[in-house]
């Protein structure tokens, strides 16, 4: 009896991992690769070419550098520096108000600025409730501005004038080194180094915390248990989805359940990942140190990721696969010499990446989401017939 369900066991995980993960590792359709590209240094106008931070304005592009703050608009760049009335040269995170228009700046060891009507009014430890002026991330929720701080969070009431602070007195905080903020559907995330992921609720004015549930360091012990590593660096939520990224992978949350990815078991090209954007509740677009990771939809597990092969290389490939199955790949024309990709926005159907040396623009001409089931159809923007799902 016991030999018989040894022999079922046996049976079953070789239809588990044999059979049926081959047949999860096949395209299920095609998906679009971004293979058009432009590529901005300081010969084109950007203030330095160390990029940290992107925010899509509409048809305007705010960038974030170390050495100022430069705004794309109409084929046009415009820069501000410390000479400029910019009150520190390390912008960290940019967010556009929705409501009023002005431009909201994490500065790296300078506090929060608002830029408004041309004019940048600083906000510091000295002159208001600011927790700490080594600013990494800033949220607009409402008429209320976010800090995530290296010594906790700050939220600013814009109408009232009145401060807040949060830290591991007053929140569930297990480090108060705050990486990130987030901003969506009347919530608020803050990726906390070491800490998790904290959600701050306006309606009840209560926070919650996840967590890697198995408390381990070196290992995910249990996979899909909850958050894949407790040191964060960014949260992203879009339709009710929670993506979290961690320099030990990257993790999603719809309110029920957990996923986690690695790159040994994923389309990730590095499980040190910056800055995790969700698209859709299905896609997400991760900034690892290796390249850009996407997941492009979740149901099938099919990834595009963008990296140099070889440092040599003058251009990136896009591979293709589903999982950690590479399909194909796919030769674009994205040209920066450092695939070390710290941020990236959406604007439109086109993509925008910031690296270590470098801003870069996907054209993404006849972009569309997901996958593509015609099997006489091609991927828009790349010419490789395997493109095209068999």
């Amino acid at each position: 009896m016991k030999k018989k369900l040894f022999i079922l066991i046996l049976l079953f995980i070789s239809f588990v991992f044999g059979e049926g993960a081959e047949t999860r590792s096949k395209l299920t359709g095609s998906p679009y690769v971004y293979t058009e590209w432009e590529t901005f240094y300081v010969k084109d106008g950007l203030p330095n070419d160390h990029i940290f931070s992107i925010e899509a304005d509409g048809s305007r592009l705010w960038v974030g550098t170390e050495g100022g703050l430069a705004l794309y608009e109409k084929g046009r760049w415009k820069s501000w520096r410390e000479k400029d009335g910019l009150p520190w040269k390390v912008v960290s995170d940019i967010a556009v108000s929705a409501k009023t228009g002005d431009v909201w700046l994490a500065l790296f060891g300078g506090g929060l600025a608002r830029f408004s009507g041309g004019r940048f009014d600083c906000f510091n430890q000295f002159n208001s409730g600011l927790v700490n002026d080594v600013v990494y991330g800033v949220a607009l929720l409402g008429d209320m501005v976010w800090a995530a701080t290296t010594a906790g969070i700050s939220s600013y009431n814009t109408v009232t004038g009145e401060w807040e602070i949060y830290t591991e007195k007053n929140a569930p905080m297990e480090e108060i080194w705050c990486y990130n903020a987030a901003a969506a559907d009347g919530k608020v995330y803050i990726a906390v180094w070491g800490g998790g992921i904290l959600e701050w609720d306006q309606k009840t004015r209560r926070w919650n915390a996840h967590r890697d549930p198995d408390k381990e360091m070196e290992i995910d012990l249990y996979r899909d248990d909850g958050l894949i590593h407790i040191i964060t660096t960014s949260a992203s939520y879009i339709d009710g989805v929670l993506w979290a990224s961690t320099y030990f992978g990257l993790s999603r949350y719809d309110g029920r359940n957990w996923r986690g990815y690695m790159d040994h078991d994923s389309g990730l090209a590095s499980n040190f990942i910056n800055l995790a954007l969700g698209r859709s509740g299905v896609s997400c677009y991760n900034a690892t140190d290796l390249g850009l990771a996407v997941l492009v939809d979740f149901k099938s597990d099919t990834w595009v990721t963008y990296k140099k092969d070889k440092p040599e290389d003058k251009t990136w490939t896009a591979h293709i696969g589903v999982g950690n199955k590479e399909q194909f790949s796919v030769p674009t024309k994205l040209t920066l010499p450092n695939h070390f990709v710290i941020c990236l926005d959406f604007q439109g159907q086109d993509l925008w990446i910031g690296t270590g040396h470098g801003l870069a623009r996907g054209i993404g001409k006849g972009y569309y989401p997901g996958l593509k089931t015609n099997k006489k159809r091609r991927a828009a923007g790349a010419n490789d017939s395997r493109l095209s799902c068999r």
